[in-house]
């Protein structure tokens, strides 16, 4: 077995600089930068996130980050009041609301989630905790 002092998981962005302005200020994470031009992003429950700047980045067509809420709507309203779109699901298998949330409690299928993208193009999304 390997014994690790610590795990985080890590992504790329191609612009850095929009990188910590969109996870400091639109998302409210604690963000600082490290010394080689990338980020550390504080998770709430004490984890870290290594965000690298990469000039050939492809954006993750996965979720890369889940940001869990007690109030997904009030959630969903900031951050399209800062600009965050997040309505970017739209065909026959996920049905999503105007505001962009799949309501999976209301049918059993998991929790209410709406999904958003970074300024990288990178999938994450914020769902009911």
């Amino acid at each position: 077995m390997v014994n690790a002092i610590d795990i985080f998981s890590g992504f790329s962005v191609n612009d850095i600089d929009a990188a910590r302005d969109f996870y400091r200020d639109a998302l409210g994470l604690d963000v600082t930068e490290g010394p080689m031009g990338n980020l550390d992003i504080a998770l709430p429950g004490g984890g870290h996130v290594f965000v690298y700047p990469k000039p050939d980045h492809t954006p993750a067509s996965f979720t890369i980050l889940n940001l869990a809420v007690d109030d997904i709507d009030a959630a969903v309203d900031e951050l399209n009041a800062k600009g965050v779109v997040t309505k970017i699901y739209d065909d026959d298998d996920l049905h999503t609301d105007e505001k962009g949330i799949a309501r999976g409690r209301a049918a059993n299928r998991g929790p209410d989630i709406a999904w958003f993208r970074d300024p990288a193009g990178n999938v994450m999304s914020v769902l009911a905790g």
